[in-house]
């Protein structure tokens, strides 16, 4: 006896007119825009037939204001697991061509037991978002719905990596759920992100802006530092996406996917001393810098448009995936303020979340200074890179550029915040502060009662400089571990990452410390 014919007829039925989501001609108008449909977008994630859909025939709950018997495909949601790169993924991709992609209460049941799931089986969770926001006919129960993917989110915080996509409008509560992620990535014009709109911000405030100066995807990125990267279309989010996840482990109790069976390459590299200027006075570009440290080239940027002084990603080193924190003398100086402390401190939380081991690269002259960064909480805020350091747990290894002062040389993990390994290049400069700073306290006397006191004050900053101003002084305190030829940074860096990688180091008993927020 073989099934009736009429069952399977019904159901192909039924996948079919759930698999149209709002039909061709929605479709169309999205491709006219230069966007793809919600099952596009998970096509691109995942490897071919890998994808397994959950709640594919999901009616919504929608009553009254003559819903009741309209459809919406999925309820507006797809949601599943896959294959990305080899690896299970759990996704979830709002369809915007089913009422707007508005969230109902299954809507937000589909993707808080997608949730759910992927915390279960340990794999990494993707948003697509693009919805028109709240489904206001269901009134409370779509709020709830949001109040329970939010609650999940934070669940799924340090258990499993979560990327956020902004592929279209994502607009007041929707807004947090991506906020609350690792990782947001936004089309560049497709897209906007804003908790309220021009319109009410003038009704309220009185105020007059635009969509661009509040909701783009450059105002995010380089302004409010919301997100982290600025994709060209859904295509290039979507290969974004790819590149995270190929440096991420799949969950808290793997390791980062390392290449050790890669040749372990130690050979000096003699370009990396023709990045230096002959003098310090001259400001470094540590992107180069960075290239030539990691496998190939291949260097990730995070958070690229936003306190462009602090530089962070991941790259390989000697097949050893790394978060790496960098100053960047090439912009402010390389001066730590707020929005770097912020920036620098969140990405160091990840990677140990996740452990990956960190490489701290320092060239600093101190905490920018100004009226500005006091009033706005520098103290509070610089805090955070020192709470992020101390509070890791995985492999640390910093190498001292350059300028290293003050508070700020502490902000960049040198031994005493438990950096396993410090390295210091001969033109490292470890020290309270500057020569000129130093020169005004420790012999101002002397300068002021000199016959000359500009030769004066030369004398004893040229002084100052060669006794303070070099990585001698740490190196015979044993507070680094070496001074090294810059040509052999990246040949030293990989072999303390590699015999690292074994690290284990316990903390006392604690639900969690306080961190300055």
């Amino acid at each position: 006896m073989a099934i009736a014919k009429e069952l399977l007829e019904e159901l192909e039925k039924r996948r079919a007119t759930a698999l149209a989501g709002g039909g061709p001609e929605k479709a169309e108008k999205r491709h006219q825009k230069g966007q793809l449909t919600a099952r596009e977008r998970l096509d691109l994630l995942f490897m071919p037939e890998t994808f397994q859909e959950f709640g594919l025939l999901v009616r919504h709950a929608t009553r009254g204001f003559g819903m009741d018997d309209k459809d919406i495909p999925c309820d507006g949601v797809i949601t599943g697991v896959g294959y990305c790169g080899g690896k299970p993924v759990a996704a979830y991709s709002q369809d915007f061509t089913a009422s707007g992609g508005s969230l109902g209460s299954r809507h937000a049941l589909k993707i808080a037991q997608l949730q759910e799931f992927a915390v279960k089986a340990g794999m990494p969770i993707i948003g697509i978002n693009d919805s028109g926001g709240a489904r206001i006919q269901e009134a409370t129960d779509a709020l709830n719905g949001y109040g329970d993917i939010f609650y999940r989110n934070v669940l799924a915080s340090g258990v499993v990596p979560q990327i956020a996509v902004i592929a279209g409008p994502c607009a007041g509560g929707a807004a947090y759920s991506p906020a609350l992620m690792d990782f947001l990535i936004m089309t560049r014009n497709t897209a906007n992100m804003f908790i309220t709109g021009p319109e009410v911000i003038k009704a309220v405030t009185g105020q007059v802006c635009t969509m661009a100066e509040i909701g783009s995807a450059q105002a995010n990125a380089s302004v409010s530092g919301n997100i982290h990267f600025i994709a060209e279309d859904d295509r290039d989010a979507i290969a974004i996406t790819h590149k995270i996840l190929s440096f991420l482990p799949s969950n808290n109790m793997e390791e980062p996917p390392h290449h050790l069976t890669d040749e372990l390459v130690l050979a000096d590299d003699p370009e990396m001393n023709e990045l230096i200027p002959e003098t310090n006075r001259v400001p470094l570009d540590v992107k180069p810098v960075i290239t030539r440290l990691v496998d190939g080239g291949d260097f990730l940027e995070v958070h690229k448009e936003f306190a462009k002084n602090m530089v962070v990603g991941w790259g390989r080193v000697g097949g050893v995936v790394v978060g790496i924190i960098a100053n960047q003398p090439a912009f402010k100086a390389g001066c730590i303020d707020i929005d770097a402390s912020d920036k620098g401190a969140r990405f160091i939380r990840f990677c140990n979340a996740f452990n990956i081991p960190l490489l701290n690269l320092v060239d600093t002259p101190g905490y920018l200074p100004g009226v500005a960064q006091e009033r706005g909480g520098i103290i509070r805020h610089g805090a955070k890179l020192l709470f992020a350091y101390s509070a890791s747990t995985v492999p640390k290894v910093t190498l001292v550029l350059r300028k290293a002062y003050g508070g700020s040389y502490l902000a960049m993990c040198p031994g005493s915040l438990g950096a396993d390994i410090v390295f210091a290049w001969p033109t490292a400069e470890i020290a309270v502060m500057g020569a000129d700073g130093a020169a005004n306290i420790l012999y101002s006397k002397e300068i002021k009662e000199a016959k000359d006191p500009a030769k004066k004050r030369a004398e004893v900053v040229a002084a100052y400089s060669k006794e303070f101003q070099n990585p001698y002084q740490a190196a015979g305190k044993v507070q680094i571990t070496d001074v090294i030829d810059p040509a052999r940074s990246r040949a030293s860096i990989a072999l303390a990452l590699r015999t690292l990688l074994s690290k284990r180091e316990t903390r006392p008993p604690k639900k969690h410390g306080n961190i300055p927020l």
